[in-house]
């Protein structure tokens, strides 16, 4: 009985933790269908998203024009099971920043994603973030499909929780997970008592690509890199603030950004104007690979955010062996604990952040190392991606989306039992 994975764009440069996590379900044993609302296969520069394409089905892959069909013959063959998913987007649409007609068309979604789930025999939908996606996996409940499951990553979930009707979300759905204590609380601030059973933690994990090196030594170079897409909420615009003030006081050091994104031009007119063309690096897009090589490269990991879930590449970087430079926002600090692992500094703090990047910048080579095994160490224990799929697969047999006769293939022996707990 094989699961459907569903996300609003898969796959994508910034997902690569959807991948590890089916992947590992899939050496598991766990059979998983792929599906994408849209693609974005023009900023993909990972070899492995490639084949992850291949895999996948994308429902507007013609465009609305190709979700007609679906929508009439579900109209003809089920007309009672779409009257209750009409009713439901107007109910959902009433509390929304999107109008009814955006409803509609996750209603023309849904009635594709529920044709594919029919014709394959999928009983169960798992949905990654609590927005369009799991919108359409709620109407594909509704019209008489599978039953679905979603992972919260945050921060928009928790930014306008209201209008993502995140509270019917949780109510209809098998269960939900968090991916950290932090996501966790903010779902139960969303839901009834009752419903807290059902809501896991869950972690985001890191694969062999990573766990399986030994650390190499930091090098001796005053390098930073920030790994990101270039966005508001990252704090590229505050970093390049604290950048000019380091490089006004005449230190030598470079910052490699790693990414792309909406943000960039103006990060590059910002680079311009304050002269830092001598401290700073844009990569683009960068494969797991090619990130992994910078993250070697360089001392820390700088990651100034705003707002987050838990960012999959502190794991890498700690996993590497290297310290970060980051925030106090949402499940950071449950991995990053300061003095040991790296620097939290206040979000938004120029001062903080400069404060904390020239600190690396002057600690003992052998000191950012030892941070960087504590890290490590932390990363092996929290967010080994086939303990963490081992989880989720057991929620799969808990709720009876997968039969529980099915044991996991390499799995923990720990793991493998039945949670009668929400697993942490």
């Amino acid at each position: 009985m094989a699961i459907a994975y569903f996300v609003n764009q898969y796959p994508k440069v910034s997902h690569s933790f959807i991948r590890r996590e089916i992947q590992a379900l899939e050496a598991q044993g766990v059979p998983i269908r792929r599906f994408s609302i849209r693609a974005c296969d023009s900023e993909l520069v990972d070899e492995a998203d490639q084949e992850e394409l291949d895999k996948t089905t994308v429902l507007l892959k013609n465009g609305l024009k190709g979700l007609l069909a679906p929508l009439l013959q579900v109209a003809i063959a089920h007309p009672q099971g779409l009257l209750a998913a009409l009713k439901l987007a107007f109910q959902l649409s009433r509390t929304s920043d999107r109008n009814l007609l955006y409803h509609l068309v996750y209603i023309a979604e849904a009635c594709a994603l529920y044709q594919y789930t029919a014709q394959d025999g999928i009983r169960h939908i798992h949905a990654h973030f609590g927005t369009n996606s799991t919108t359409v996996a709620l109407l594909c409940k509704a019209l008489g499909g599978p039953s679905y499951s979603f992972t919260v990553h945050g921060p928009e979930e928790f930014d306008r929780p209201e209008t993502l009707s995140l509270t019917e979300k949780i109510r209809q759905a098998a269960f939900v997970v968090g991916i950290s204590s932090f996501s966790r609380s903010q779902l139960y601030r969303w839901c009834d008592r009752q419903q807290w059973d059902k809501i896991h933690v869950i972690h985001c994990g890191v694969d062999q690509q990573f766990l399986a090196l030994s650390p190499t030594p930091v090098p001796d170079v005053p390098q930073l890199v920030c790994v990101g897409r270039l966005s508001e909420q990252k704090g590229h615009l505050l970093l390049l603030e604290a950048i000019k003030q380091l490089a006004a006081e005449g230190l030598p050091f470079k910052v490699v950004l790693v990414g792309d994104g909406p943000l960039r031009q103006e990060v590059e007119e910002a680079i311009a104007q304050y002269r830092l063309q001598n401290h700073i690096e844009i990569t683009g897009w960068a494969s797991g690979a090619q990130v992994q090589k910078h993250l070697q490269a360089s001392r820390a990991l700088v990651l100034p955010s705003f707002a987050e879930g838990l960012p999959v590449v502190i794991m890498e970087a700690l996993a590497l062996g290297r310290p970060v430079i980051t925030t106090y926002v949402a499940g950071i600090p449950e991995l990053v604990e300061p003095g040991q692992c790296g620097w939290l500094v206040p979000p938004g703090s120029t001062e903080s952040l400069v404060k904390a990047m020239k600190d690396c910048l002057n600690t003992p080579l052998a000191t950012l190392e030892a941070m960087g095994q504590n890290g490590r160490d932390r990363v092996l224990q929290r967010h080994n991606i086939v303990t963490e799929a081992t989880h989720l697969a057991n929620c799969f047999r808990r709720y009876r989306a997968l039969p529980l006769s099915e044991t996991p293939r390499s799995a923990p022996t720990s793991d493998v039992s039945m949670p009668s707990t929400p697993i942490v």
